[in-house]
């Protein structure tokens, strides 16, 4: 069975991250072709990149990070959950993406962007170059949460009617995306 992991991307107090992974995972619950698990940055503690050798090579010498890889590599794709912070991602989620490589090598990512201006697009956008980097194949559909529209006092995620049918679409390729990259992912 494909197995996707919904990232929660930011670590902040307060955030809303968690509540909107638990709408992807309870949306993807309906579907049958992948099994859907939160994967939740703030389990993992990592600190500011500190391996001595470069994540090309795998050879991992802090218990951390072979317990992040580990976790990454046992998934076939991704739908990444990030809000936008001055205009990109938050440093805890690139931190986490640059820790690894081989792990997120031939797998398919989507993107679900939220913030105050543009629904986390720019942040997006920044975190569609860098999952390339690290060979991430990612799918066009995104989905676009404003914190103005989407939430109740910036605090509870409440989606407006419309982003179930984009979140399934996205899914959709995700999966898809996430089979077609399978013979790859085994060589």
């Amino acid at each position: 069975m494909t197995r996707i992991g919904i990232i929660v991307g930011t670590t902040r107090p307060g955030r809303l991250g968690p509540q909107i992974a638990q709408w992807v995972e309870t949306s993807a619950k309906t579907r049958a072709e992948a099994d859907f698990e939160i994967v939740d940055l703030a389990d993992y503690d990592l600190p500011l990149f500190d391996e001595p050798r470069v994540p090309r090579l795998g050879d991992y010498e802090h218990a951390h990070t072979r317990a992040w890889s580990a976790r990454i590599a046992r998934l076939d794709g991704f739908v990444f959950v990030t809000p936008e912070y001055n205009w990109s991602i938050p440093a805890v989620l690139k931190n986490a993406i640059d820790f690894i490589y081989t792990e997120w090598n031939n797998k398919a990512a989507g993107f679900i962007g939220y913030g105050s201006n543009v629904g986390g697009a720019r942040a997006v956008e920044h975190l569609r170059q860098i999952a390339g980097a690290v060979q991430l194949a990612t799918v066009h559909t995104q989905v676009n949460l404003s914190l103005w529209t989407d939430c109740e006092n910036f605090t509870t995620f409440t989606p407006a009617e419309g982003h179930d049918a984009v979140l399934q679409r996205m899914l959709t390729e995700v999966i898809a995306l996430t089979n077609a990259l399978a013979p790859l992912r085994q060589a």
